[in-house]
């Protein structure tokens, strides 16, 4: 009987299964900083093999901050899709040993100069399953206290750090200015949690 994942679980397992479905065979085909992209070799039911492309991401973090009846949000350039968004804090899990929790608080400090005394797991989740295995943790920020933010990177240096009031976060999502996923995710928890 295959085992099943409890909905409580603090961390999805990285070697989920379907049944029917096999990998007979990985090829690394490249690297590039801290991504490894893989060809895979999937067996389904069918039994005529498929190919798929897989990128290999040491997974992230994710922090809402939320100070009183305000989050932070930071606003950075994204060369990927060559514009500004307006995001919350994130981060590589890139810092050997260093748990997500530990990543979560240095990203804040990082990035939006602000520590906070309370963190609260809010799960976490794949963010392109299609085509990636990266893995996001995902965590509320309270009791928050400015630091000396140490920005990385040009991006980090030339963003902007908005303070949204907890009110007009659904007036934001509804107009659309938020368009990366982590954020959206972040927001709605924020919303469902003032319901």
């Amino acid at each position: 009987m295959p085992q099943r994942e409890g909905l409580g679980s603090s961390r999805p397992r990285r070697d989920m299964s379907h049944p029917g479905f096999r990998i007979t065979g990985a090829t690394t085909v490249g690297r590039l900083g801290f991504l490894q992209l893989d060809e895979l070799e999937v067996v389904p039911p069918s039994g005529r093999p498929v190919t798929r492309i897989v990128v290999r991401h040491p997974g992230a973090v994710a922090v809402v901050p939320i100070g009183g009846d305000h989050l932070m949000l930071i606003r950075q350039y994204r060369a990927a899709v060559d514009t500004e968004l307006l995001e919350i804090p994130a981060g590589k899990l890139d810092v050997a040993g260093e748990a997500p929790l530990e990543t979560a608080r240095r990203e804040l400090e990082e990035e939006m100069g602000l520590r906070a005394s309370r963190f609260e797991s809010l799960g976490n989740f794949y963010t392109t399953p299609g085509f990636s295995d990266e893995l996001m943790y995902l965590y509320a920020a309270y009791d928050l206290a400015p630091v000396a933010a140490s920005p990385v990177g040009p991006e980090e240096e030339a963003a902007q750090i908005v303070a949204v009031p907890l009110a007009e976060v659904p007036d934001l999502i509804k107009a659309g200015e938020v368009r990366d996923a982590k954020t959206l995710i972040a927001l709605w928890w924020v919303v469902a949690g003032q319901r």
